[in-house]
């Protein structure tokens, strides 16, 4: 099993910043990428960023794409996801992700991040 523990999350204005960090514990070595999704009210759960724990390879939604840099730190199992130039479009739940080479997927709980026009 893996655990992920989310930190970062809160209220900023539009245009300012966060950074997200998501700590793997567990059966760490097991895993083939990490990454975020977020989910809005009433929405449904989305992708966000991803990156290979091998290479390091990131992906990115089209929609944070330019304004999002996901990173790793092998070291300390953690995930980061920088945010910068945020809308109020991004407000939603942040959920750390991260799938194990067998295809099984661990989720953490979930962070608040929340955008003011």
């Amino acid at each position: 099993q893996v655990q992920l523990v989310e930190s970062g999350g809160g209220l900023v204005q539009a245009g300012g910043s966060l950074r997200l960090s998501c700590a793997a514990s567990g059966r760490t070595f097991s895993l083939s990428s990490m990454g975020w999704f977020r989910q809005a009210p009433g929405e449904e759960r989305e992708f966000v960023a991803a990156i290979t724990t091998s290479g390091g390879v990131p992906t990115y939604a089209g929609s944070v794409k330019g304004r999002f840099t996901i990173s790793r730190d092998n070291a300390k199992n953690t995930v980061y996801l920088q945010m910068n130039s945020l809308k109020p479009d991004d407000t939603g739940v942040y959920y750390c992700a991260a799938r194990a080479g067998s295809g099984t997927n661990f989720w953490g709980q979930g962070t608040q991040v929340t955008v003011s026009s």
